[in-house]
């Protein structure tokens, strides 16, 4: 069995071993033998300072454990969506998952039972998500506020320079790759504002 602990930056007054040490007596109380702990100081969402949590999953493709332990779901998880992702790629591993906190086990009927309720709350999930950037891009539509990229003419210098690539392409003085070069545009900005009717 593996251990996972995390304290994030911001907890100052946090360490990872009061975690380790409840993990310790969780896993000796039951018989486990812990194979190496993992343990990171960083925020949930910072993907790039959680190294032991990046080895734990490279350790468990290469099945140096059967289960991973933390002390709490967030602890491991930023979303319900990241948890049902992982858990998943567990499962096929045979890697089993346990929180002491919550008694969350995914060895057991009854854990694997909960693992497909989290995966249809991973999906609610992306689809609330889904809905409330559509309402939020919506409202900005109505308030008339521009969705997307910037427009082309946002940038007066840029415009310009479209406008010379978009004149020489209808003039048939250039073809779109040597108008654009020779504007310095990206063609796909030219195609763009031929598209749109730029002039």
């Amino acid at each position: 069995m593996a251990v996972y602990a995390r304290v994030s930056t911001r907890d100052k007054e946090q360490t990872p071993d009061t975690q380790l040490m409840r993990l310790r007596d969780y896993a000796q109380s039951r018989g486990w033998t812990i194979v190496r702990e993992y343990v990171d100081i960083a925020s949930a969402n910072d993907a790039v300072h959680r190294t032991a949590w990046r080895q734990l999953n490279d350790d468990a493709v290469k099945k140096r454990f059967d289960a991973v332990l933390v002390f709490k779901l967030d602890r491991a998880f930023r979303s319900v969506k990241h948890m049902h992702d992982t858990l998943a790629v567990w499962e096929l591993l045979g890697v089993g998952f346990l929180s002491a906190q919550e008694g969350f086990d995914t060895t057991t009927a009854l854990g694997r039972l909960l693992l497909n309720l989290l995966a249809s709350l991973a999906e609610f999930e992306l689809e609330l998500i889904r809905e409330r950037v559509t309402a939020g891009m919506d409202r900005a539509r109505r308030q008339g506020k521009h969705i997307g990229r910037p427009p082309i003419t946002a940038d007066p210098v840029k415009a310009r320079k479209v406008r010379q690539a978009v004149d020489a392409v209808r003039t048939g003085r250039l073809s779109y790759r040597q108008a654009a070069k020779q504007a310095g545009v990206a063609l796909s900005m030219l195609q763009k504002a031929l598209k749109e009717g730029v002039s």
